[in-house]
């Protein structure tokens, strides 16, 4: 026995489905962070809700470190449609116990996708600090930044920087990495700390970083194929590293006295 309903009836049944339903545009589906860091995998739009507009956009020139900054109208109005979007990276600028931090966020976009406005996924945080700063500083000033203190926590260094991994690998973050071979290697958090002036042969936590790059990097890549320019370090925020800097120096061995001849 079908029951007979009014059009009333059917209108205000369609508007309750309407209201409970799930709806989802592609436009408002958010994504979540690849790691700890909150940053690495969120779109565009997702870090402009978080942090709100930025205070200008940079565009690298050359394969150094040269940029071009922009005020955020001349780029929205004119250099946007010079420069690919995604060569723009937003900045902002903090001040912090007296130190000048910039943040600059990379992107990337999915090069299948041929849309005028395809979603930018940042891939890069860049962070400076004026004037350079010491390396047992940085957590207090860098709330993003979140060392291992285990000693067994991967590091590495070369002469210039220190590079420090992070956590369980994500196999999204493959989607930002640029490697050609990404998809056989796992990407894991990585913290890669840079002194413009070098790093002493002895690192200790007064040694000075003027910048640090939150990315996502392969432990396997590392140790497999750069092995040569990444050199093993103990852990510079482990407990078993301070204790080595605190541990009285060894004693200098004494000199064999070489005998004088005479001529």
């Amino acid at each position: 026995m079908l029951l007979h309903r009014s059009p009333t009836t059917i209108i205000t049944a369609l508007l309750l489905a309407l209201s409970t339903a799930a709806w989802v545009h592609p436009e408002t589906v958010r994504a979540a962070p690849y790691f700890e860091d909150g940053y690495l995998g969120l779109t565009q739009t997702e870090l402009h809700q978080k942090l709100g507009q930025p205070q200008a956009v940079r565009d690298r020139k050359s394969a150094l470190r040269v940029f071009t900054y922009y005020a955020i109208a001349e780029w929205e109005k004119y250099f946007r449609k010079l420069i690919a979007p995604e060569n723009g990276e937003d900045v902002y600028t903090v001040k912090r116990d007296g130190i000048d931090i910039r943040y600059s966020f990379s992107y990337t976009a999915d090069p299948n996708d041929a849309s005028e406005d395809r979603p930018l996924v940042i891939r890069l945080v860049d962070i400076e600090f004026s004037p350079a700063v010491p390396l047992a500083q940085i957590p207090a000033l860098v709330p993003e930044f979140h060392p291992s203190d285990e000693v067994t926590a991967p590091a590495f260094r070369s002469n210039i920087w220190v590079l420090l991994f992070k956590g369980a690998p994500s196999a999204q973050a493959r989607f930002i990495v640029k490697e050609a071979a990404k998809n056989t290697l796992a990407w894991t958090l990585a913290y890669q700390l840079f002194a413009l002036q070098g790093l002493p042969e002895s690192l200790t936590g007064t040694s000075l970083i003027d910048r640090i790059e939150i990315s996502a990097q392969s432990i396997g890549l590392v140790t497999q194929r750069q092995r040569h320019t990444h050199e093993p370090l103990l852990n510079p925020y482990s407990r078993e590293f301070a204790q080595r800097l605190l541990a009285p120096p060894s004693p200098t061995p004494k000199k064999i006295p070489l005998p004088k001849y005479a001529e």
